[in-house]
């Protein structure tokens, strides 16, 4: 693959004519644009796999804390209707429950802040490179 100071590379910018000058630029302008696709397609496919990820989390997060609930309530009903240590076991089993939810869902707060749509990165480079344009062409 070329690089972008490659394109156009066959002569001295001084010995070129403004046609030969105009199509590097447009040669030149074409591979960056390419190359700065490439790059966001990249970005978003990544911020997407982590909000895929959280997503994952906040389900598992969800189920944890449903069995977490159903275990505390059984729990409930069994130290209600006699008290004996199998409503102990059932207390401790939602509450390991419950905390694992908590977890979890800790976890798909981070990942989905970490995934936000925008390839921010390649923005950036795109606005610097629209910055660097301008100012060639200013001189």
């Amino acid at each position: 693959m070329s690089s972008i100071s490659d394109v156009g590379a066959n002569k001295p910018a001084g010995e070129k004519s403004t046609a030969e000058l105009v199509r590097d630029l447009t040669e030149q302008f074409s591979h960056l644009a390419r190359t700065e696709v490439r790059l966001a397609v990249r970005e978003v496919q990544e911020k997407a796999r982590h909000a895929g990820i959280g997503a994952a989390s906040i389900g598992a997060a969800g189920v944890l804390a449903g069995y977490g609930l159903a275990a505390v309530l059984a729990g409930a009903v069994l130290l209600l209707a006699l008290v004996l240590p199998a409503w102990v076991a059932a207390m401790i089993v939602g509450a390991v429950l419950l905390l694992a939810a908590g977890v979890a869902a800790l976890v798909a707060r981070t990942r989905l802040r970490r995934g936000s749509p925008m390839p921010s990165d390649v923005v950036d480079r795109a606005k610097e490179d629209i910055r660097v344009v301008r100012e060639a062409a200013t001189r």
